[in-house]
């Protein structure tokens, strides 16, 4: 997205003017101008009224909110309105209705409703899209293109079996190289025609969305899943290219979301949008965490925050409100990681169904004067001072965290070693520690380029997909520090085990061999013991979950586990390769560890913290044109002082020079401008 057309970063969300009496709009439009909003997301489910049957289309309403949006200076960003399909398409074409995981086909309700490989489905929403597309394409208000919303589900009925069938065809060639792919020699399951092959679901292969007796077979649904969604957002999208060669077009993801992988998407979206909606309780460094992977999909280009709540939420179990300050603090924090926008669901809240308690800009009171509003009119107004100064920004950071959706899958289909196993849990253990550190992470693929970080993990690298070990190994070679865990190097990217010792592939630039794993009980732990100090690693720490009892081949042994029959056995190694060095970490360790050992690494390669870094406050940084502009983030409710550098540099928020000690407010955010070379 080209973000130098913009005076300043985009701030607004959703708005429904469908949901109510033309009479409402102008006053939701003065309310928008006092808050300072620039951009609406209209039209995402309005679908029904838009096309009342099969060959009737009305633009009217939507031609009256765009010239109303135009009037009064806000741009639109133009959803599809595909995110549910109307009551009539399901009527007259049943094919459109999804079959779920038990086999039950579906009836017209809910969202997320549409069968991604129907036939109807997909010639009604190009064809949408297609009319949107040719109806607006020069209208004035229109900046951005939505394509239906929050793709996410599974679907298993006939159509999909016979489009799995035809993509098993295109990736394997043969039933022969699908049979061995697939092991499934294992309890008779060898297919002599592809019409004997159906979706893994609760009548087939899978007694839970988890497990699964044929870990192949599953994955590759995941990825035809996956795959299959994507083809639908890329009939859409290549619609509105065909009228709006210009309009960059987006959907809004769901950041972690398990069931889509995202890395593959990113590469058809012109700019990444996500929907950011943590829980009272999510540790702030998760969502940090989160925003970076969706940083990292672009290869660190700036993504849209297109939905947040004002306040609170509709869906979870207990929907406590934001503490004052808190909806700003996690949209600065947005910022700090690579937002070029902010923006929330909803701006005027609906009077019914599911959605009528979610938090909005207006209220149901219906005029200015709640809390919500003044916090939004006040982020507002400071957005309006920032102008473009962040807009377009990159994030520096001289570390990365591998991070991989078919890994994940293959990890939670498998059927051990460990139910507790869960890779999302283990990336951010590694995140944190970085986090708490002060230090700044990428979240790249396992495609990405390496050579520019001087640390790279692959936490629980379970499969190894074809190239890696070769990247990986020039990467450490050419003087890179790699690291990875337990549980990495097992299979390959079909989930058949690579024989001849744990960790695979990984073994030589590992230089050990791993013979058993051990899982550990919820309850149980055991103690990681250092044969020597490490830079500030030294003494013993706790280890849970899973122990590898692994070989030291080539690599020097670091640390050793302190219990049980394996005491004594390599639980930390580091082996030399080239000029870099690759280190194994056989169990998940306690948090003092990983400060300690992720800390020592970043020191001896001289990656210092970001100032400002304390218990409680978040530091960030993105340059820009040879500034830098430091975040400073309190997610304490009380004051802190922090320390910084004589004459430090200016806060953008306040106008005033920071130097030396200063105090930040609870939940308060600093913007610091300084040169790059600060």
């Amino acid at each position: 997205m080209n973000t130098a057309k913009l005076s300043k970063m985009l701030y607004g969300g959703d708005y429904n003017p469908e949901q109510w009496d033309p009479g409402v709009w102008p006053e939701d439009m003065r309310m928008l101008r006092l808050a300072g909003m620039d951009i609406a997301t209209i039209n995402v489910f309005s679908w029904a009224k838009l096309q009342p049957d099969e060959n009737t289309y009305n633009f009217q309403t939507l031609d009256e909110i765009m010239d109303m949006l135009h009037k009064n200076g806000i741009s639109a960003c133009l959803a599809t309105s595909t995110g549910a399909h109307p009551a009539w398409m399901a009527r007259n074409f049943s094919d459109v209705l999804r079959t779920d995981f038990d086999g039950r086909r579906r009836k017209f309700g809910g969202r997320h409703n549409s069968c991604p490989n129907s036939p109807s489905y997909r010639t009604f929403s190009e064809r949408i899209a297609s009319r949107l597309a040719e109806r607006y394409k020069d209208h004035p208000a229109l900046l951005l293109w939505h394509v239906s919303n929050e793709y996410g589900g599974e679907c298993y009925c006939d159509n999909c079996a016979a489009a799995f069938r035809v993509w098993l065809k295109q990736k394997y060639m043969t039933l022969d190289k699908l049979n061995e792919q697939w092991n499934t020699s294992f309890w008779g399951h060898t297919f002599y025609d592809w019409e004997e092959i159906v979706p893994p679901n609760a009548l087939s292969e899978q007694w839970a969305s988890n497990r699964t007796n044929f870990q192949g077979i599953s994955l590759d649904y995941a990825r035809f899943n996956s795959d299959g969604m994507l083809d639908c957002y890329k009939l859409e999208y290549e619609a509105i290219k065909s009228f709006t060669p210009d309009i960059p077009v987006t959907t809004n993801l769901m950041g972690t979301y398990k069931q889509l992988d995202y890395f593959k998407w990113a590469k058809h979206m012109d700019i990444i949008a996500w929907d950011n909606y943590p829980a009272a309780d999510t540790p702030v460094s998760f969502t940090s965490m989160t925003h970076d992977l969706m940083r990292g999909l672009k290869g660190g280009a700036p993504f849209l925050l297109m939905e947040q709540t004002p306040s609170q939420q509709n869906w979870q179990a207990y929907n406590s409100l934001k503490r004052p300050g808190v909806m700003r603090l996690w949209s600065y924090q947005a910022v700090a990681h690579g937002a070029d926008s902010i923006m929330f669901f909803q701006l005027r809240r609906s009077v019914g169904a599911c959605e009528k308690y979610h938090g909005a800009l207006i209220e149901h009171v219906g005029h200015e004067h709640t809390r919500v509003f003044r916090e939004c009119a006040q982020l507002g107004e400071e957005l309006g001072q920032l102008g473009n100064k962040l807009l377009g920004s990159r994030t520096p950071a001289k570390v990365a965290i591998m991070y991989d959706w078919e890994n994940r899958w293959a990890i939670e289909f498998s059927s051990g070693p460990s139910i507790a196993l869960q890779y999302l849990d283990e990336i951010h253990k590694y995140y944190d520690a970085f986090y708490q550190l002060g230090i700044q992470v990428d979240i790249v693929s396992f495609e990405d380029e390496l050579n520019g970080y001087d640390i790279v993990l692959g936490p629980v690298m379970y499969m190894v997909k074809p190239g890696m070990t070769q990247r990986i190994e020039a990467y450490v070679e050419n003087g890179g520090c790699f690291v990875t865990t337990f549980f990495s190097g097992i299979v390959g990217e079909n989930d058949i085990v690579t024989l001849g010792g744990y960790p695979g592939e990984l073994r030589s630039l590992l230089g050990i061999w791993a013979e058993e794993i051990d899982a550990l009980f919820p309850d149980q732990t055991n103690r990681i013991i250092m044969k020597d100090s490490y830079g500030s690693l030294a003494g013993e720490y706790s280890c849970s979950l899973l122990c590898d009892l692994i070989h030291a081949e080539r690599a020097e042994v670091i640390a050793e586990y302190g219990d049980d029959f394996y005491a004594g056995m390599p639980a930390l190694t580091r082996n030399s390769l080239g000029a870099g060095e690759a280190w194994y970490v056989a169990t998940s360790p306690d948090a003092s560890f990983m400060q300690a050992f992720l800390g020592s690494l970043c020191a001896k390669r001289g990656i210092k913290p970001l100032p400002g870094k304390q218990p409680g406050v978040e530091v960030a940084s993105r340059n820009k044109d040879g500034h830098s502009y430091l975040f400073v983030m309190n997610h304490n409710p009380h004051i802190v002082v922090v320390e910084f550098a004589p004459d430090y540099g200016l806060d953008l928020l306040t106008g005033l020079p920071v130097s030396g000690p200063s105090p930040i407010a609870g939940r308060g955010v600093m913007i610091i401008e300084t040169s790059a070379s600060s």
